[in-house]
């Protein structure tokens, strides 16, 4: 039976034809929301011992407009532990007929660290083809090997938003005996075929419409249907391990690719040394050495599972001052321990989108790696290829998601710290006043954390005044004719606050009509993001990272002109947060303007979504509320 399916599935690959290649012969339902159709992927995973596995891929897709293009992904790493034995391309017009061959010599052949000698054996053979007329289509073919088996490839049968599948077929086999296994998720609502038969496992679809993205739906990989794979007995850089438990597997980890050479120059040792020697505790001593390495080193982009497994040694950061996120992890343990500070080696997925290592499926996963730095009943999270993070805070690359600490006597599932909503707080205080022509002259400070702190960092990284005046200009595109008077940042990395002060002025912010002058209270903070209506919503929502925004605002205004309208005070209470605004109108003829927004985080039913955008609705309206004043009656 065995070999009847493998002669049916090479019969399959074959008989794909030039005129099958033809776009006119794509149903209009897979064109409909399209930027491309896969018109047939088979990917068969050969799994030969515990030391090798072998990839064959074949693609054909048609790329129906320019924003197709980046799902071509033809392009395959290798080094020393990962092989390209083969590796081509052919371009056919709409209709099937053949334009052009890229062989192996015809794909860019580049380093993943150019300029970085330590991981110059890393490298990538990519296609970089412009297309001279749409529709066209590629036929990508490729053979991999690896000595990494405790890293498989994973099924994701859909790629991306805006492609429709015609046919997705991958094909797994397996020798007994290294306790392979699988998981298989979010295939409810597809009709995804598998077959299973003496260590041989077959998953295909057929005619996959294209998907649309929608407003704070979850994550792609959260809504669509794949397959990760793992084996209990596994090799990982040539070292062979077994891991039945996160324990074990960690435990392997640790021993061969962590902890092989820890050595360091004794100068280092000694420097260190001295600057920690008047610190009270474990933690003073850690920010002491973060602040350190932040000040040695720099980061070199390598993504895990590309620049290869084993971190870089320590001594060679030391010597270099450059390393990947495995290499400059590992230094800051290596450095952190000789001065007595105890710290873990920390395998993540680092994304501002939230995912969790499936702690219930014990694998290779993750992306990314930081330290973690337990104390007291509480664990300190080291992002160490930041050169400006403040200690233990990673912001929303890290945050709030399961992880893999990896001790000497194994691993051991962690949760990051997440933030809640009064955590990512903006607090604003400030006074503005408008004249009788309209003008606005304008000063407030603005205190951010959490979050909110981390989408602010990048501020201080722009040197040029005419681009951070451009920045608030747009922040505040409201105001027409904004022109800042005197801006001062600082970021206190002791307290992870961020301060902003700053003085503006601007013509015209007030409209006239007759004897009246209306303009918007809320001049500092509006909220205006209204999320899109959908007739036929077809996924939950969620509310990834909740916030909290506090703001006073004291209103001057012109001395012969007089109230008219005041806005009423507004209480709006739901599930997914609360708003209140109020207008207090205080006896020296001032204004006094309130405002508190508090949104949660939260996973929620797409039947709620539009109670949601109701909410949402309703603090944009009520941001944009106007102050309507008549001159004086003498």
């Amino acid at each position: 039976m065995k070999i009847k399916i493998l002669f049916l599935l090479l019969i399959t690959l074959n008989v794909f034809s030039q005129k099958d290649l033809s776009s006119l012969l794509i149903s209009e339902e897979l064109k409909e929301k399209a930027n491309s159709v896969v018109r047939f992927q088979k990917i068969e995973v050969i799994i030969q011992s515990q030391k090798s596995y072998k990839v064959t891929t074949k693609k054909a897709i048609t790329v129906l407009n320019e924003y197709g293009l980046k799902n071509i992904e033809a392009r395959e790493y290798y080094s020393k532990s990962d092989k390209i034995n083969s590796i081509e391309a052919t371009i056919y017009d709409s209709f099937g007929k053949e334009l052009k061959k890229i062989r192996r010599k015809d794909f860019i052949d580049h380093s993943v660290a150019d300029g970085f000698s330590i991981l110059s054996d890393n490298r990538v053979l990519y296609l970089d083809y412009t297309p001279t007329q749409y529709p066209f289509t590629i036929v990508y073919e490729s053979e991999t090997e690896s000595i990494n088996t405790a890293f498989l490839p994973s099924w994701y049968p859909i790629d991306d938003y805006y492609e429709s599948i015609e046919k997705s077929e991958f094909t797994i086999k397996y020798p007994s005996g290294l306790g392979f296994k699988y998981k298989e998720q979010n295939f409810e609502n597809f009709n995804i075929i598998k077959k299973e038969e003496n260590n041989l496992l077959i998953f295909s679809v057929e005619n996959l419409m294209a998907q649309k993205p929608e407003d704070y739906a979850p994550t792609f990989k959260k809504t669509v249907p794949n397959v990760i794979f793992g084996l209990e007995k596994f090799s990982l850089e040539g070292v062979e391990g077994v891991g039945n438990s996160w324990e074990e597997f960690g435990k392997v980890y640790y021993d061969e690719l962590i902890n092989t050479d820890t050595t360091l120059n004794q100068e280092t040792i000694k420097k260190i040394t001295e600057l920690t020697k008047n610190a009270k505790n474990p933690i003073e001593k850690a920010k002491i050495i973060y602040k350190y390495v932040q000040d040695k080193t720099r980061y070199v982009s390598i993504q895990l599972g590309i620049g290869g497994w084993k971190p870089m040694l320590a001594k060679d950061v030391d010597r270099l001052g450059y390393g990947d996120c495995k290499a400059l992890s590992n230094y800051t343990r290596v450095l952190l321990d000789n001065v007595g500070v105890k710290s873990y080696y920390t395998i993540i997925y680092g994304d501002s989108n939230k995912k969790d290592l499936d702690k219930d499926f014990v694998s290779y996963q993750g992306n990314h790696v930081i330290l973690t730095l337990p104390y007291n009943d509480k664990n300190y999270f080291l992002e160490c290829t930041s050169q400006t993070n403040p200690f233990a805070f990673g912001g929303d690359f890290t945050d709030d998601r399961y992880a893999l600490m990896i001790k000497p006597e194994g691993g051991v599932i962690v949760k990051t710290n997440g933030f809640k909503a009064t955590d990512s707080y903006q607090k604003t205080s400030g006074h503005y006043s408008i004249d009788e022509e309209g003008n606005l002259s304008a000063k407030a400070q603005i205190k951010s954390g959490g979050i909110q702190y981390d989408n602010k960092a990048f501020l201080l990284r722009i040197s040029d005044k005419k681009d951070l005046h451009k920045h608030y200009k747009n922040r505040f595109s409201w105001i027409s004719n904004l022109q800042i008077k005197n801006l001062v940042i600082k970021d206190n990395r002791d307290t992870i606050e961020f301060a902003e002060d700053f003085a503006f002025t601007a013509t015209n912010y007030s409209n006239k009509a007759g004897n009246s002058i209306y303009f918007p209270i809320n001049l500092f903070n509006k909220n205006e993001n209204i999320p899109d209506k959908y007739r036929n919503r077809k996924n939950d929502f969620e509310i990834k990272r909740g916030y909290y925004d506090e703001d006073e605002i004291e209103i001057e205004l012109p001395d012969n002109y007089e109230i008219e309208f005041l806005p009423e005070r507004v209480e709006l209470d739901t599930k997914f947060g609360n708003y209140k605004i109020n207008v207090q109108k205080l006896e020296n003829g001032k204004l006094i303007y309130s405002r508190m927004l508090t949104i949660k985080s939260g996973n929620y039913s797409k039947e709620q979504y539009e109670q949601y955008r109701k909410f949402r609705e309703l603090i944009a309206k009520n941001d944009n509320l106007k102050i309507v004043l008549t001159t004086k009656k003498i």
